[in-house]
This record gives C-alpha cells, sequence and structure tokens, in this order.
C-alpha cells in the first residue's frame, strides 16, 4: 500500500512524498484522511529545529496528530464499518525509516481501531480538533485540580480552556493575551492586556502560551496558596525565584497530553452541544499547499489553527 503524507526531513525541509504502509491485520483500520491539523506547539518545534531531544523523534518525520477521516478497510476485530467517520490522533504506520510517533499528516493512515473515536461526519474539519480540545480537558480534570481564574494566552488552547471552564460551570476566567488581534472571539469571557489586569488574588493561573520567563509575573498574581498549571511546552528550562513563590506558599503543576478518558468526555461534550469548537479554525488550505501551510501557520499571529484540506487529493 502506498500513500501521499508530509514529510520533515529537517528543521523547515517539508513536502510531500509517497511513502508505503505497513501492511493492516485483523485489528487495524485503513482511515483515508480528509482533514489534518497543524499543531503550532511540537509541530512548530520541530519545524523550526527546536525540539529538545524527546525519546523516539527525529527526522525524516511525518508530524501531526490530529487527523479526521474516512474508514475505507476495517479488520474483522475491529467492530468497525467501512464508511464510518472517525477521529485518529496520529499513526506509526510508515514503511523505511520514517518516524511516524506522530504520524498524522498523510492521506492513509494504519492504525489500531482501539486507539480512534468514532466522530460525527457533519462535524468536517472542526473534527481534526478533538485531540487538542482533549488536552485543554485533561488540564482541567486531573487529580485533585482547580478550574482558571486566569489564563494566560487567547490561542486555540486558551481558548478551549476558557470554553471548557464555563461548560464545567465555572465563573467566567480573565485571559490574557498580548497580541490585539487575537483578543477578539470571546463569549462569556473577558480578554484583556496584562498591564491592565490590576489583581493579584488569583487562585489558579493556567498558562496556555508556553512563553519563556512568564513564572515570575504569575507568580506575583496568585493569592496565597495559588496554583500556576503549565500547560504549553517549554523548550527551555523553567526558572522561577524562590523568594517570591516562598511567600505565596506556591504550587505548581504540569499538565501534559490527553488520556484515552479525555477524549472520550471531550466528544461527549461536543456531542451534547456543551462544548463548541466553531471559530476556531481560521485557515485551510489544500495539502498540495503544505509547505506555505505550515509555514503560515508557525509565522502568521492572525492564524488561531490551520488545517489541511486531503478531499481533492488522491
Amino acid at each position: 500500500m502506498q500513500t501521499t503524507a508530509v514529510i520533515l526531513h529537517g528543521a523547515r525541509e517539508l513536502g510531500l512524498e509517497s511513502l508505503g504502509l505497513t501492511a493492516p491485520g485483523p485489528e487495524d483500520l485503513v482511515v483515508e484522511v480528509e482533514h489534518s491539523g497543524i499543531s503550532t506547539g511540537t509541530e512548530k518545534l520541530f519545524w523550526s529545529g527546536t525540539m529538545p531531544p524527546f525519546p523516539g523523534m527525529g527526522y525524516p518525520l511525518v508530524p501531526g496528530y490530529e487527523a479526521a477521516g474516512r474508514v475505507v478497510e476495517a479488520g474483522a476485530g475491529t467492530g468497525f464499518g467501512v464508511g464510518e467517520t472517525v477521529f485518529v490522533p496520529g499513526a506509526n504506520c510508515f514503511a523505511g525509516n520514517v518516524k511516524g510517533l506522530f504520524g498524522g499528516a498523510s492521506r492513509h493512515l494504519v492504525t489500531k481501531a482501539q486507539r480512534v473515536a468514532r466522530i460525527d461526519p457533519g462535524m468536517g474539519a472542526e473534527g481534526a480538533l478533538l485531540a487538542l480540545a482533549a488536552t485543554a480537558r485533561h488540564a482541567l480534570a486531573g487529580f485533585n485540580t482547580a478550574l482558571p481564574d486566569l489564563i494566560v494566552g487567547h490561542g486555540t488552547l486558551g481558548r478551549l480552556l476558557a470554553r471548557l471552564t464555563l461548560a464545567a460551570g465555572g465563573k467566567p476566567p480573565t485571559v490574557w493575551e498580548v497580541n490585539p488581534e487575537r483578543r477578539s472571539g470571546a463569549t462569556g469571557y473577558a480578554v484583556i492586556a496584562p498591564e491592565d489586569d490590576p489583581r493579584r488574588d488569583y487562585r489558579s493561573i493556567y498558562d496556555a502560551s508556553g512563553a519563556k520567563g512568564l513564572l515570575d509575573q504569575l507568580i506575583m498574581r496568585l493569592a496565597k496558596g495559588g496554583e500556576v498549571v503549565l500547560a504549553g511546552f517549554y523548550t527551555e528550562p523553567v526558572a522561577f525565584a524562590f523568594p517570591p513563590a516562598f511567600m505565596k506558599e506556591a504550587r505548581f503543576r504540569i499538565a501534559s497530553e490527553w488520556a484515552p478518558e479525555d477524549l472520550v468526555a471531550t466528544r461527549a461534550l461536543i456531542e451534547s452541544g456543551a462544548l463548541s469548537l466553531a471559530g476556531l479554525i481560521t485557515h485551510t488550505r489544500p495539502v498540495i499547499d503544505a509547505a506555505g501551510a505550515y509555514q503560515t501557520a508557525f509565522t502568521d499571529p492572525a492564524c488561531l489553527k490551520m488545517i489541511l484540506d486531503w478531499s481533492a487529493h488522491a
């Protein structure tokens, strides 16, 4: 089996290539991808060459862990049928030395059925956002967590955190955003510049920006005993001055990627109407323009979420 996939051979060395696929077994699905998302977190780090060493990663790489498409082959033991619409969180299914630890930016994927999630065909391109929404839910729903009253960053992850906070019945959070272009699009909560916020009593601050050198500023905004949740991805050592954190008795928590139960819970929220994904996709490009799409996704501040459209590609 052959497919077309996005390949990163190194920093900014990106293009489309034909790749071999591993043969599917009785527990596997073959999915024809219609839409895949570009992550401005980990994928940007690979594209720019700034990803710190991480087990199992390297070049050449098929990026992407946000893919939605249609089942075109279903093994006898999968419980799926041909034609069902599914979300696939990437796949390691490529022949040769291509690394597929992510592996979602491909026209066809071979994956274990237990890794995918059925989604409503009517979701269209928004179906590719399920993993990012589940990652936001994971940050909120971990052990001994509190809903945020301050969110830093009004990108896609920050917006999802705010929407999920409201869906959980929490008070509307304040959101900080330094880029004036990204302060629009909020419903039910306020988005302001950090310098316009006088508060110094936040109990729970979620950083969705991944910006370096921010912790000292956030610690000063905490109430005593408050918590800072690191929900972004940080390429440099995370450090802070100890005396202010000591005085605040500050707590710190790192939120990792979603778990399977987050995917299930998030899908239920979307299907019930409690969580909307509307307005998060700002750019869509045909996959033939993948190089330009990645450039825009990582360099244009107006781009919240870029989606690659595979539907016209053979």
